[in-house]
């Protein structure tokens, strides 16, 4: 995570850039091996290549981690005491003590365990305090930095980075509900609306974006169309870990409809639909997964299907098929909004002659009895509106209204 080792004067000139009350966000890349996203912070005023950082983006982390044995950090860099204020605002009680002196190893700092969003494995690592620096997105072109001192944050140790992130990746930014996620950190230290819209790229050469604060606001029309105008909203839940979670109440495919067990309220599923940048494709309990890609099944050609490739469970001779059918969530209730998924959207071709259903089967013991993976909100404006308990999404991809995700960022003038 690359931190500003410039003059702490400096620094707080370049954080009077972003006005309050003004929303703004950095440009996001998808990693096409992994089809997860990412985006830079920096270590210096200069863009120079080499003061990039690559950081995952995890919808549902609590706080931003990265690997402080390269280094990553400025001068100003400090461990917290443990029980400290800091301590208690990160929501941390462990105390850990390092024999050596150096970034991520200090003598009775506050203790913070860290989660690879893709394996799992967590390590604990120390409590963090230092600048945060990330150029916003512009445009086409870079914008000025936001800066936020006294950004706290988690030196995870190295070996959290060693598996199922997109390679060169130095940390994980986590979007989610825990007070020192990068969201909550930026709305409090800028005043802004306790919300942020993510529009994330399709392809490794389009530009995503996150803005934090209230983008409507500041939204003028987009080669002369309303971004927001075929945006539906639906009820958000935060569980107790933080993360984003919807009621999607049934599955259609072709108008015939699979509905979803009701959750009980003590599940910690929230109607069972979590939403997941760490997942990049759809993932559904064992059941549901079956029930859902027999009802998909039955509206294919029986004759093109062919033998399942890892880790999907339903293939198919691409070269038998013309089209493949939409599929709708209906969100919240019956005969409620609907997030539409294009067959397109829906299907991975994994080689010339292979397409599959990019469902993935998750077991009986999943998070949630549905997650909402990464490549059903790319090209698709989704706001997380914190305040108001609500998320609203587009209906259909900014694609079939001849935009994209980068057009989001064309209105910002700092």
């Amino acid at each position: 995570m690359s931190l500003l080792p410039i003059q702490l004067k400096h620094l707080a000139g370049i954080s009077q850039l972003l006005p309050k009350n003004n929303p703004g966000g950095p440009p996001l890349q998808r990693d096409e091996a992994s089809g997860l996203h990412w985006f830079n912070l920096y270590k210096s005023s200069t863009p120079a290549q080499n003061s990039m950082l690559p950081i995952l983006v995890d919808l549902n982390g609590n706080h931003l981690w990265l690997n402080c044995e390269q280094q990553h950090l400025t001068k100003l860099y400090q461990a917290p005491f443990c029980h400290s204020t800091q301590c208690i605002r990160a929501n941390t009680h462990q105390c850990l003590s390092c024999p050596a002196d150096r970034p991520g190893c200090h003598r009775n700092a506050c203790g913070l365990l860290s989660t690879n969003p893709i394996t799992q494995q967590t390590g604990l690592g120390e409590l963090g305090q230092d600048f945060l620096g990330v150029y916003l997105a512009q445009g086409s072109q870079l914008g000025p930095i936001l800066v936020i001192p006294n950004f706290l944050f988690s030196c995870a140790p190295s070996f959290l980075l060693q598996k199922g992130l997109p390679k060169g990746t130095q940390g994980v930014a986590g979007f989610g509900h825990g007070p020192i996620s990068l969201p909550n950190q930026v709305a409090s230290h800028y005043g802004l609306e306790h919300q942020f819209t993510m529009c994330l790229g399709r392809h490794s050469t389009s530009q995503g974006s996150v803005i934090f604060g209230d983008t409507a606001i500041y939204m003028p029309r987009i080669h002369k169309q309303d971004i927001f105008h075929e945006v539906a909203v639906t009820p958000l839940t935060i569980t107790a870990q933080g993360e984003y979670n919807v009621r999607v109440n049934s599955i259609k495919v072709n108008q015939h409809t699979f509905s979803l067990p009701t959750q009980p309220e003590d599940s910690g599923a929230a109607g069972g639909t979590m939403i997941s940048t760490a997942a990049p494709h759809m993932v559904l309990q064992h059941s549901i997964f079956e029930a859902f890609t027999k009802m998909f099944a039955q509206q294919m050609p029986k004759q093109a299907q062919v033998k399942p490739v890892a880790p999907f469970g339903l293939c198919f001779n691409s070269n038998m098929v013309s089209k493949f059918p939409n599929v709708d969530l209906v969100m919240d209730r019956p005969n409620g909004p609907v997030w539409r998924i294009s067959g397109e959207e829906l299907v991975a071709h994994v080689r010339p002659g292979l397409t599959c259903l990019a469902v993935v089967n998750g077991g009986m013991q999943t998070r949630a009895p549905v997650t909402i993976g990464a490549r059903q909100l790319e090209e698709r404006v989704v706001v997380f509106d914190l305040a108001r308990s609500t998320l609203r999404f587009s209906t259909s991809t900014l694609g079939s209204r001849g935009l994209k995700c980068g057009d989001l960022v064309n209105f910002v003038h700092y």
